[in-house]
């Protein structure tokens, strides 16, 4: 497979999980600032912004401006819209390979941004974000459904898998910053679809220590950071079938495989005593595993930047 569809397609992967986690965690944001009138809401725009990678914004933050920094601003591609705009011009470059189901899915969505935000100003941010929680979930199926299991849906899935394990743990440590409380591991859960899921693996127990061990350790769960890892290794495998007669072939898999097995034999009242920074050697994780991926299979690096450039 040519290089240029090869990364074309893992970043339509990772924007299009981009899209969907990232307006989770803004949902999450907002029914917090709803749920708790307590909590100062400029402290709290702001972790959520040096979560995100957004950091030093001037003059007052407020949930508004976070929404437009992270959910509506065009230009930058680790918000919302510029998530799906991106995804959609890399399926441009992938025509040949993409299903014309995704790629019909991918620009309808982008057609459909324009009154995505009509729907912001007249219904509200929640149902935007239900809107592109849906879109994307269709892409994912769509995805699973057309196409062929070979070189192709490897490296989108393999995209997919990292994104999701740093976003998962970016909606983790806003979490962690909002003070772990009890309501706010039940929006949490609710926020990753997890909710229903988490009560019939748990019976009913809302307890700090298990939603944490579901979203990070939990085998079975496909949202939960291990599950993911244990996904990027699969595709990686079936990418390099030849691991050689010594340990892995790749510097990926080493990187890969290593966070995995971290986590893997990571008690959780062990993970727990260390949750922030299990989180943030994650996050550090994602960054090395895209450098790895861009220098073995592109033709360039294209590391993942979530600060946007300054607007002179």
């Amino acid at each position: 497979m040519l290089s240029r569809i090869a990364e074309s397609l893992y970043w339509i992967g990772r924007y299009v999980e981009r899209a969907e986690d990232t307006a989770r965690i803004l949902d999450v944001h907002l029914h917090r600032m709803v749920a708790d009138p307590w909590v100062d809401e400029e402290t709290a725009c702001r972790s959520l912004l040096a979560v995100m990678g957004v950091g030093g914004a001037d003059g007052p933050v407020t949930s508004a401006r976070v929404v437009g920094l992270l959910g509506l601003d065009e230009q930058n591609p680790s918000s919302v819209v510029g998530a799906l705009a991106a995804a959609r011009e890399n399926a441009r470059g992938a025509r040949e390979t993409v299903s014309s189901e995704m790629w019909e899915c991918l620009n309808t969505t982008w057609h459909g941004l324009p009154d995505a935000r009509r729907r912001v100003e007249q219904q509200g941010v929640h149902a935007f974000f239900r809107w592109v929680r849906e879109r994307c979930s269709v892409m994912a199926g769509l995805t699973d459904a057309t196409m062929s299991r070979d070189e192709g849906w490897h490296f989108l899935v393999l995209g997919r898998s990292v994104e999701r394990v740093d976003m998962t743990a970016r909606l983790l440590s806003t979490h962690v910053r909002a003070g772990g409380s009890i309501p706010s591991w039940l929006t949490l859960l609710r926020s990753c679809g997890a909710w229903e899921t988490f009560l019939r693996t748990y019976r009913g127990s809302l307890d700090d220590r298990y939603a944490a061990e579901f979203l990070l350790l939990d085998r079975l769960f496909p949202r939960s950071v291990f599950a993911a890892l244990s996904r990027a290794e699969a595709c990686l495998s079936e990418l390099e079938p030849d691991p050689g007669r010594a340990g892995v072939a790749t510097d990926v898999q080493r990187i890969v495989g290593r966070a995995r097995t971290g986590l893997e034999f990571r008690g959780a009242d062990e993970l727990m005593t260390d949750l922030g920074g299990v989180l943030s050697s994650l996050e550090r994780t994602c960054s090395q595993i895209n450098d790895a991926v861009s220098r073995r299979y592109f033709r360039q690096t294209s590391a993942v930047s979530w600060v946007p450039e300054a607007v002179a």
